[in-house]
């Protein structure tokens, strides 16, 4: 009878979304790059800023897709595809090139990073077809549905899972998407956001997963222990089996989401996860939290829930449900900050926010709907001419340093040494590099200087304290960068977009 339900509701919710596809105006927001900036364990190691500062495309079907990654200079270099129509196994193909790795019957983002997908128009649908992460990083997808992805039966995809991240994944944030199948692994379907083999630093937010035997995993196996900083977030789980998520191993932190129908087990931390679960809405459900189909025990820190009609199974061996009365048995800390809206009015605020082709909207955290903002930049005060430079030590020199590229050639050490003759480049045209120290150490002001016949050839840029993943400034072109005064060990200048490949001579850090 349960499988009944799941398959009659996905029926109906699909021919909704065909008629939202169809005739669902956006605004004008959801017509320009991502809207907002991440949140959660998504906004920290660096943030995730997806395209930003590259060039943006539109594409109509599946191949259109590949094709822009794969035209890109390299599998860095930043892009923003914006998406509209329905993507299906018939227009989506294997494109080849130097920057993409793509396959036939899935959106392949294999080997690259610095990508946004956006759903723009009257929407996207990616229908029958999954979308699969590996071996990538700083990853958006924004107000998109995917629908019945198959690991069995025809046609499938992706191991039938709507969205997957798999093999050294890192810093993905998915928002305001929907996900749904029409049924569980008897019919044919896997989970709807499954992260496995090293995936970090994830945030789901406003987004709607329905209709599924499977919600997702962290985790493929008791002994993948290797993922976990994950975030969800404002998320509506309704009519889920279970999975809502499991998480093995790792930290996973829930908030203000609304779990609805969960019919066997919802939130399954297990083999030493650790799961903090603050100001959720649990309804008409069971078994929402606990460790579940397996003696390797999980753990939690419960704090502001409602409990609504939930019910509650005995304990035994491998079944140990957190209720009826769920307590903290653990303690579980965030490297962000983030806003608790009360928890009895999660069911409305994220009936309002949560999905696909709802305007991008997010809580105030007042519980009010409200449209999202970008970190704000000064144009009024750009980066100075570095021939001034600040008075005082300049801290880089003796400090350690590193990166995520570079080109063959170049050492990180090149950009503290003192030396103007000597660079860093990227391996393309973006990339990190990042000055260390041993202990804390105040640092109030960068100084950005390019190496000889490569002046002005840094575009936008940001600022991050690598210790929690704060931006502390972003801004465009190479000079003087003058911030709040903040304490760190580690502070990463993260090139986002160029005119080419950037050279930089000297990465100079002071206290003022």
């Amino acid at each position: 009878m349960r499988r009944a339900v799941v398959l009659r509701a996905g029926a109906a919710l699909a021919a909704a979304v065909l008629a939202a596809a169809a005739g669902t105006a956006v605004t004008a927001m959801q017509a320009s790059a991502a809207a907002g900036s991440a949140t959660g364990f998504a906004s920290a190691n660096g943030g995730t800023t997806g395209g930003a500062g590259g060039q943006t495309v539109r594409a109509t079907t599946g191949t259109a897709i590949h094709q822009a990654l794969c035209s890109r200079a390299s599998s860095s270099t930043p892009i923003t595809i914006q998406v509209e129509g329905t993507i299906n196994h018939g227009n989506t193909s294997k494109v080849s090139g130097g920057s993409c790795n793509t396959a036939d019957g899935v959106i392949e983002l294999k080997q690259i990073s610095n990508v946004t997908i956006i759903g723009v128009g009257s929407g996207a649908v990616f229908d029958q077809i999954g979308i699969h992460i590996r071996e990538a990083s700083n990853i958006i997808i924004q107000n998109v549905t995917v629908r019945n992805v198959k690991k069995s039966g025809s046609p499938t995809s992706n191991g039938g899972d709507a969205i997957g991240m798999e093999k050294d994944v890192r810093n993905v944030w998915v928002d305001h998407v929907t996900l749904e199948a029409s049924g569980g692994e008897p019919e044919g379907f896997d989970g709807l956001f499954d992260m496995k083999n090293n995936t970090q630093y994830v945030t789901l937010s406003y987004s709607i997963l329905r209709n599924s035997g499977r919600g997702g995993l962290i985790g493929s196996s008791e002994s993948d222990r290797s993922n976990g900083n994950v975030t969800f977030h404002h998320n509506l789980y309704q009519n889920i089996d279970s999975r809502t998520p499991l998480l093995r191993g790792g930290i996973a932190h829930m908030y203000n989401n609304h779990y609805r129908n969960i019919n066997e087990s919802g939130i399954n931390s297990r083999a030493g996860g650790r799961a903090k679960v603050d100001n959720n809405y649990f309804e008409d459900s069971k078994d929402v939290l606990g460790t579940f189909y397996t003696d390797e025990a999980g753990y939690w820190q419960v704090s502001g829930n409602i409990f609504d009609n939930v019910t509650w199974g005995a304990r035994d061996d491998d079944h140990n449900p957190a209720g009826p009365d769920p307590q903290s048995n653990t303690s579980v800390s965030v490297p962000y900050s983030y806003r608790l809206d009360g928890a009895s009015c999660v069911p409305d605020i994220v009936s309002r926010t949560a999905g696909a082709n709802k305007g991008l909207q997010v809580s105030d955290g007042n519980c009010t709907p409200t449209n999202p903002t970008d970190p704000p930049t000064d144009p009024t005060d750009p980066p100075t001419d570095p021939t001034d430079p600040p008075t005082g030590t300049n801290l880089s020199i003796g400090a350690g340093s590193d990166g995520s590229s570079k080109a063959g050639g170049t050492s990180y050490g090149n950009v503290r040494d003192g030396n103007m003759s000597t660079y860093w480049s990227p391996n393309g045209s973006t990339g990190d590099i990042s000055i260390k120290w041993g202990s804390a150490t105040t640092v109030g002001r960068v100084v950005i200087r390019e190496a000889s016949g490569a002046t002005g050839v840094i575009g936008s840029w940001q600022l991050i304290n690598a210790d929690n993943g704060a931006v502390l400034k972003s801004g465009t072109g190479a000079g003087t960068i003058s911030f709040t005064p903040t304490s760190l060990k580690k502070i990463t200048f993260r090139i986002t977009g160029s005119n080419g490949t950037p050279r930089v001579a000297e990465y100079e850090t002071y206290a003022s």
